[in-house]
């Protein structure tokens, strides 16, 4: 295990010379599609003796059945917590599958978002090591035990972490903003005691063989391997879940746009800080405009100290320590949200200037100089984007789930160069509209 540390220690070491080159090169991805369904994105980087692997499906949280929230999260949850005996193989508790990864020096999780059911697997490639790692991980795909036992005891862990949350404001914030953006789409599901008490091992399992479907997985490598070799670890990594059929999904369907306006005030007895979330539906990650998008929103509040609202609300009235703006993009059009904290008694002063900086931005639009600033800023940035194996294999994974161009990394500092101002504000213009914005305000003076 040792050997193993310190081998992992000296790859990273090489890494950060060859990312360095990689930022400013072309990024080579090859792409294929398998007999069964699944596709398959590869990058090499014969340096380096690592690979990382993610493995994705379309099993997020936006697949929670009604009245069961939480159950995608429970589910890749689970997945790390036992195997069961199969194949003359023994069974491994989560403390022997703990132990069993660490004797490795690999790292293992699996993850869900609101899209996507996540796995990923880190190891040495070393061929012993990445032999006993892709063998574990791919036992760990086909045979997880979801103990009923340990789910009951899990569950309790997630409860008592629920109930702590409510004690804080921002959590309440959060919650009615979602549910005032998002209107009844699964975007906005919150898990709770009561979704939990319905998810039970049959509940996991079920959902686990229903969303976890070779045909429609995408699997992301990045490391000193070849397209043969990726294959063959793919074909072992997916052979459970090949197992599982190929029955297609249900749509699901799309975030409606807000009719009007809603102001939300809710009281918080002993809130330091009043919690404000102002937003609305924003886009999805495939839409034309993205790019536009998020140079239009670095300007207003993406961008640090340098935006907009840094400046009028932080800097010039010192009404806050921080303040940002965001597009959440998926496959359906996440919030486009702006958040900030400031003084109770300051609340009303806070929510106006937000929405008199969106109401300008929306009608006058950015400057010349802080278009060239903020281009220049994301440009020289760029490289930050792939200076870690982990990142890496991020960008690409996004690429696959959302089928991208091959070259989207290649041409995105071109692409952005040639955004001018009449396509940046005809974007915006086309997602915001300052009239019909959702407010919410959590801890301010009544």
């Amino acid at each position: 295990m040792r050997r193993a540390r310190a081998m992992l220690c000296r790859a990273w070491v090489a890494l950060g010379c060859w990312l360095a080159a990689a930022a400013h090169a072309a990024l080579p991805i090859e792409h294929w599609v398998r007999p069964d369904g699944a596709r398959v994105y590869l990058v090499r980087n014969e340096a380096l003796p690592m690979l990382d692997v993610r493995l994705e499906a379309d099993g997020g949280s936006r697949r929670d059945p009604v009245g069961q929230a939480g159950l995608a999260a429970a589910t890749a949850l689970m997945l790390g917590r036992g195997i069961e005996a199969r194949d003359g193989q023994p069974a491994l508790d989560e403390n022997a599958l703990v132990e069993a990864w660490a004797d490795l020096g690999a790292q293992w999780s699996a993850t869900a978002t609101l899209d996507r059911f996540s796995v990923t697997l880190r190891t040495l490639t070393r061929p012993d090591l990445l032999e006993r790692a892709v063998a574990l991980a791919a036992r760990q795909l086909a045979a997880p035990s979801f103990d009923a036992a340990v789910w009951a005891r899990e569950r309790e862990r997630l409860v008592a972490a629920w109930r702590e949350a409510q004690t804080q404001p921002d959590t309440l914030a959060q919650r009615r903003f979602a549910e005032a953006v998002y209107r009844g789409h699964p975007y906005g599901a919150e898990a709770t005691p009561e979704t939990w008490a319905a998810i039970d091992r049959a509940a996991l399992q079920a959902f686990y063989r229903r969303h976890a479907q070779a045909c429609g997985a995408r699997i992301t490598l990045v490391g000193a391997i070849g397209r043969e070799q990726a294959d063959a670890i793919a074909a072992r990594l997916l052979a459970g879940w090949a197992a599982h059929g190929c029955t297609p999904l249900p749509a699901v369907p799309e975030v409606a746009p807000l009719e009007r306006a809603q102001d939300i005030r809710l009281p918080f007895a002993g809130a330091a800080q009043a919690q404000i979330l102002v937003g609305s539906p924003g886009i999805t990650r495939q839409d034309p405009d993205y790019l536009a998008l998020q140079l239009a929103n670095h300007i207003l509040g993406g961008g640090g100290f340098a935006s907009r609202l840094m400046r009028e609300i932080r800097e010039q009235r010192g009404l806050t320590y921080g303040v940002y703006s965001y597009f959440l993009a998926g496959r359906h059009a996440g919030a486009f949200t702006v958040a900030l904290q400031t003084r109770p008694d300051q609340a009303d002063l806070a929510v106006a200037l937000v929405r008199d900086a969106l109401q300008r931005f929306t009608a006058q639009g950015p400057t010349e100089d802080e278009m060239a600033a903020a281009k220049a800023s994301l440009i020289h940035g760029f490289a930050l984007r792939l200076d870690s194996n982990r990142k890496m294999l991020d960008q690409v994974a996004a690429i696959a789930w959302s089928d991208l161009p091959l070259d989207e990394l290649d041409t995105w500092t071109t692409r952005l160069a040639a955004i001018d101002r009449e396509t940046l504000m005809r974007a915006w213009r086309r997602v915001i509209d300052p009239q019909r914005l959702v407010t919410v305000v959590v801890g301010g003076a009544p």
